[in-house]
């Protein structure tokens, strides 16, 4: 059963790679009747253009260029969200290794990211948003009215992973879990914006734990921190 906000807030939900955020967040939105707001997955839009167009991922003014011209929506779906990118449905090849890949590196570039914080922000401005990101509760929102950082252990996150790529994957667990180390490293280094808990974030550490439990919890974290906003208000 869904249960409405009693006072529409912002929720920013911050995390590693493969922690869960895209799947918690969603599920939570449903929950509370808002808006849900998958930023990685416009990166990710962004990353698949340049890739397709053969442009090169250390050019940042064609970088830059290109997320100034791409026209990105973001869409209720049956399956979850559906990402257009300049009205074509990527939201299948967004999730490709390659893009997965390549990603980080477009998303340091600070024309991009300033680009897509402007729509994000936009995005939430009428309150009744949970976004989920890398940096979403430190530099996107940092007025939201609950952060989270959500966290897994290298292993669990790569275990996940690997179980998405079915029955035949090509790729071990161990090398899954390389890359996801190093996806956390350029992440957590890059000088704009880099992944890190907020101070007023709450910690949440996905491993061994349902993905229901996790969204009451915040659910339930939701619903405090709009009655406390409201109070605030009145």
């Amino acid at each position: 059963m869904n249960v409405p906000y009693p006072h529409r807030i912002n929720i920013a939900i911050d995390g590693p790679a493969g922690a869960g955020k895209s799947t918690v967040a969603r599920l939570v939105a449903n929950k509370l009747q808002y808006v849900y707001v998958d930023t990685g997955a416009m990166y990710r839009a962004v990353t698949s253009v340049a890739l397709e167009r053969g442009l090169p991922l250390d050019d940042e003014d064609r970088l830059a260029a290109l997320a100034e011209a791409v026209d990105i929506s973001l869409l209720p779906g049956p399956g979850g969200q559906i990402v257009l990118a300049d009205g074509e449905d990527v939201s299948d090849r967004i999730r490709s290794r390659e893009v997965t890949s390549a990603v980080s590196l477009v998303s340091a570039n600070a024309a991009v990211r300033s680009r897509m914080s402007e729509l994000q922000r936009r995005m939430a401005a009428a309150k009744g948003v949970v976004m989920d990101g890398r940096d979403i509760g430190t530099h996107v929102l940092p007025d939201a009215e609950l952060k989270i950082f959500l966290t897994a252990s290298p292993r669990e996150r790569a275990t996940r992973r690997y179980l998405e790529l079915g029955d035949r994957p090509d790729v071990t667990l161990d090398q899954l879990e390389r890359e996801i180390a190093l996806r956390d490293k350029m992440d957590s280094e890059r000088d704009i914006a880099p992944l890190r808990q907020a101070a007023d974030a709450a910690l949440i550490d996905s491993t061994g734990r349902s993905v229901a439990e996790i969204v009451d919890e915040i659910v339930d974290r939701g619903l405090k921190a709009a009655n406390t906003t409201a109070a605030g208000e009145s």
